[in-house]
């Protein structure tokens, strides 16, 4: 009997747990990472800053599996894993990074909260499945980002930040497309394998596009600061929580799997105080109490039924 209740606990943090830890994990680190690389762009070209980051991820997961001997993909997973690398990697990564430089990072929390409410949107127009209850919490959680970021929203008013919102907001809709075409096509082949080769391809379409256009600087001239940042940004950014990620895409609704992006402005906000000595305001504490609302209700969202 003993036995037999184990075993039931342990599916049951196989089939939740670990997706739920993994989820934490990405909710934590991809909050650090956006700070990163706002630090990274102070010293070189934002998107040679992505171009250099990518190839080096890329270079990590693809050695990975050459010397696990993993099979390669084939035939029209190619076509697969190139959509995914200008989605996600060029168009996705490459506009946010280049984003940062051009707009506060108050407005890039609220822009960056918009993710989910695209997943929604493009869910509704497909006809998928979606929890209402899912749906309102999504709400709730962007309301509570706006609140905590309220001082901000003149700022997509602002004319000198129109390129940056164009910028952050066009990734944002890239990820959600992007994330989404993972859900669908990831059991077709390795995702992670699929990953590093995404990665490695649009670092090489990114240094065609920066080369062209001269924006590169020699990587001698690169600063030390910045080198820090994007080694942060390979190791815990584009592998460790890229991993954490497609698991949790692999084992919980893309409602839930999303609700990172509510808790990433959160983190940072939090270790702008204790790193930076930014300041915390009652705003801040009513908006995080209404985002952790929303949380509450996208995650009791799991065991309601969904609509049609």
């Amino acid at each position: 009997m003993k036995a037999k209740i184990q075993s039931a606990l342990s599916g049951k943090v196989d089939a939740i747990g670990l997706p739920i830890l993994a989820l934490c994990w990405v909710s934590f680190f991809w909050g650090t990472t956006w700070l990163a690389s706002k630090e990274g762009v102070k010293h070189m070209p934002a998107l040679q800053l992505a171009t250099i980051r990518q190839f080096l991820g890329g270079i990590l997961y693809v050695g990975y599996f050459l010397l696990k001997k993993e099979p390669w993909p084939k035939g029209k997973q190619w076509i697969t894993i190139l959509i995914l690398s200008i989605l996600n990697f060029v168009c996705s990564n490459g506009l946010s990074t280049w984003g940062v430089k051009y707009i506060s990072s108050g407005l890039g929390a609220i822009i960056g909260a918009i993710f989910p409410i695209w997943i929604v949107i493009i869910c509704f127009f497909k006809g998928e499945k979606i929890a209402r209850l899912a749906v309102t919490g999504l709400l709730v959680c962007f309301g509570g980002i706006c609140i905590i970021f309220m001082d901000h929203l003149a700022d997509f008013l602002r004319p000198d930040f129109q390129f940056g919102i164009f910028l952050s907001v066009a990734s944002t809709i890239t990820w959600a497309f992007g994330i989404l075409y993972i859900m669908k096509k990831a059991a077709s082949f390795n995702p992670y394998f699929s990953l590093g080769l995404q990665m490695l391809i649009s670092s090489f379409i990114l240094f065609g596009v920066t080369e062209s256009t001269g924006s590169n600087i020699p990587l001698s001239d690169i600063p030390l600061a910045s080198w820090w940042a994007i080694g942060y940004l390979v190791i815990i950014g584009s592998v460790l929580t890229f991993i954490a990620f497609i698991y949790s895409l692999q084992h919980l609704p893309k409602e839930i799997s999303s609700i990172y992006a509510y808790i990433n402005p959160i983190v940072a906000i939090i270790l702008g105080f204790f790193i930076f000595g930014e300041t915390l305001t009652q705003a801040i504490a009513i908006g995080a109490l209404v985002t952790l609302l929303g949380l509450y209700l996208v995650n009791k969202s799991i065991k309601k039924p969904k609509l049609k």
